[in-house]
């Protein structure tokens, strides 16, 4: 494939965001592709959304009194250090929260620091692929480089309507700072 195929976003906007993100929710540590590859709902990220939903049906008063942003819904991709050697890493799925007061005991939390994104929305097909973009031209021609070692996908439910539906839409997260910034 050349970068010249990449799906293209809808739109790409930089955002300072100068609040710390609060999170409940679950996560996973491992390949979660080892028992299938790509968007899977059957893959471990698809089940560990599956486990999450189910908590929020649970608990659902608890999580409705604290949660902000209340049609969106993140995955957050973390690489420990040693990814590039184990090619294992955490997936937490959760909402936004504005403290944890009250934390359902099944659910863990997540604070993730106040820092500058590149946000880009994928629609239809393209939703796949984003990563593809994002990391093989966007970053590398930018002047701009990952600030840590994560990134997020954000589901809001008016514009995400499922993996096969072309009208969905998400938003990729990436924490960037300038090249060469300490």
């Amino acid at each position: 494939m050349t970068v010249e195929d990449l799906a293209r976003p809808e739109k790409i906007e930089i955002v300072e965001r100068h609040k710390r993100l609060k999170l409940i929710g679950c996560v996973y540590y491992g390949d979660p592709f080892h028992s299938k590859e790509g968007w899977n709902i059957e893959n471990e990220i698809g089940l560990l959304w599956k486990r999450f939903m189910n908590l929020c049906e649970k608990h659902n008063e608890i999580i409705e009194k604290y949660r902000t942003n209340k049609n969106i819904a993140y995955e957050i991709h973390i690489q420990p250090k040693d990814y590039k050697e184990t090619k294992k890493f955490y997936v937490f799925a959760g909402v936004e929260v504005n403290n944890f007061e009250e934390m359902p005991l099944e659910m863990v939390s997540k604070v993730l620091p106040a820092t500058k994104y590149a946000i880009f929305t994928f629609k239809g097909k393209d939703i796949f692929r984003g990563g593809e973009y994002i990391w093989q031209k966007w970053l590398p021609n930018s002047n701009y480089e990952e600030a840590y070692p994560y990134f997020i996908e954000a589901y809001d439910e008016t514009r995400f309507h499922g993996l096969d539906n072309d009208k969905s839409e998400i938003d990729y997260y990436i924490p960037i700072k300038r090249k060469n910034e300490v």
